[in-house]
């Protein structure tokens, strides 16, 4: 495939990884990155992962023939509001939020039907965030997904579905409140998780850092993201994460139940069934 004009809204991880990926690949005539502070943007100049900065939105997205949204997740409802009416009428517009479903309700109220909003959600990313620490690998063999909707251009879809194979990802549809209900649980709950396990870590004093090995790194090391990313997907998809973080404690209440009552048998039952669950949902 092959763009004339591609306009990236956040020249972070993900955009600049992204604008990389496209670049490395001979994707697009020209990158447009677009962001509010000189400092990222002179970092994606430098790093490569953009053709030219610009702090003016209307600016950078003038005459782009796909604009990728990679703001956090509470920026992007009024993103589309504002490119709706300053965008190309052929234009592409596609996100990398983690939540979808009132991003893409939003669309459905707002933007002309068929939509060329096609929603995306790519399920990589990293505890760093920054254009400094973008690369263009990060998408190869990742999946990407692609919101399943009727009210989407037939046409749209297939150009952002092409934007993401050609940097390498493998593209899943799902519907956008099917997407959030999952996502809460594979990925915002334990991220909630992640942050509640370090915080009574720390609490334990000095001898906590030696004595922490290798499975509190493991498990504690998505804590490390940025915590106003995390504020902004636990507000979007509340509903989804509240109902996951309901059953996580549910789990919890059990197995302390049991542990209270020295129960070996349930102890162990909860282990063997957490066990096959996580061959079950990761593989391995």
């Amino acid at each position: 495939m092959h763009i004339d004009s591609v306009a990236i809204i956040g020249v972070g991880l993900l955009g600049g990884s992204l604008g990389l990926a496209i670049k490395e690949r001979g994707l697009a005539g020209v990158i447009r990155g677009v962001g509010r502070r000189r400092e990222s943007l002179s970092k994606a100049l430098e790093a490569g992962t953009i053709d030219s900065a610009h702090l003016d939105l209307s600016s950078g997205v003038q005459d782009a023939d796909l604009i990728v949204i990679c703001t956090p997740a509470s920026q992007v409802v009024p993103m589309l509001d504002i490119l709706r009416d300053i965008a190309l009428p052929s234009a592409v517009v596609t996100d990398v939020a983690s939540t979808k479903a009132s991003i893409c309700a939003h669309a459905n109220a707002t933007w002309p039907l068929p939509r060329r909003f096609i929603g995306s959600h790519p399920m990589t990313g990293s505890e760093k965030f920054g254009p400094e620490h973008a690369f263009a690998s990060l998408y190869e063999n990742a999946v990407v997904v692609l919101e399943k909707s009727r009210k989407v251009d037939e046409h749209a879809r297939d150009l952002v579905r092409n934007l993401w194979e050609s940097v390498g990802a493998r593209i899943v549809e799902v519907e956008p409140v099917e997407h959030d209900a999952i996502v809460a649980r594979t990925s915002h709950v334990p991220h909630v998780a992640a942050a509640a396990l370090s915080a009574i870590a720390a609490r334990q004093g000095a001898n906590a850092r030696p004595l922490s090995g290798k499975g509190f790194r493991d498990s504690t090391r998505i804590a490390a993201s940025r915590p106003e990313v995390w504020r902004d997907i636990c507000l979007t998809n509340r509903a989804a994460v509240l109902n996951g973080l309901d059953e996580f404690t549910e789990e919890l209440r059990q197995i302390r139940a049991a542990i209270d009552r020295s129960d070996g048998l349930a102890i162990e039952a909860f282990f063997k069934t957490g066990r096959a669950a996580r061959e079950e949902v990761a593989g391995t």
